[in-house]
């Protein structure tokens, strides 16, 4: 099979290739464009690639980078190592964050990730990023919620009316005849 008759890698060759055929078929740029929902710009450039290198000039190309670490296998099996929970691996509290990932992705695999690059893996493994809460270790959550219940209250109560205050203050009768 001819590199020109093999199927397209995706959607977006897929629509190269179809505005390559409907140009040799006669048809206007603006036509393609409206009829494939792209820019006229957009056929433009595909079109004057497609005089330079002809049908193949339009086919995805392999994205430009260092090939992957981790294999798809070793990727599909980080949820399970993640599921045993981040107290298994020896941290401090069931939170994953990046950084713990990447660590364990060292252990596990041997293979150092910087944790930017973890949250973009974790992305593509439809793992949610998760954020640590910061609290200090000596909180007393009581007292939290006495304070909740018996100051905030009347704190309110007092921020409502100093609000108010101040709005009628600026009223010209307030400023004219001030309250005794």
């Amino acid at each position: 099979m001819a590199q020109e008759d093999a199927c397209p890698q995706d959607w977006r060759e897929a629509r190269r290739l179809r505005a390559f055929v409907l140009k040799q078929q006669g048809w206007k740029q603006q036509q393609i464009a409206e009829a494939l929902g792209v820019s006229k710009m957009a056929v433009s450039l595909w079109m004057a690639a497609a005089r330079q290198g002809g049908a193949p000039a339009l086919r995805s190309r392999p994205r430009p980078g260092a090939p992957r670490r981790l294999s798809d296998e070793q990727l599909r099996l980080i949820p399970d190592f993640l599921s045993h929970g981040a107290e298994a691996y020896g941290f401090r509290g069931e939170l994953w964050t990046c950084a713990r990932v990447a660590q364990v992705i060292g252990w596990e695999f041997g293979v150092s990730y910087h944790k930017a690059h973890v949250s973009r893996l974790l992305k593509e493994l439809a793992w949610t990023p998760q954020k640590p809460m910061e609290r200090a270790s000596q909180r007393d959550e009581a007292a939290i919620a006495q304070w909740r219940s018996d100051v905030w209250p009347e704190l309110k109560k007092k921020l409502i009316w100093s609000i108010e205050l101040r709005f009628l203050s600026m009223n010209r009768v307030f400023i004219c005849c001030p309250p005794s």
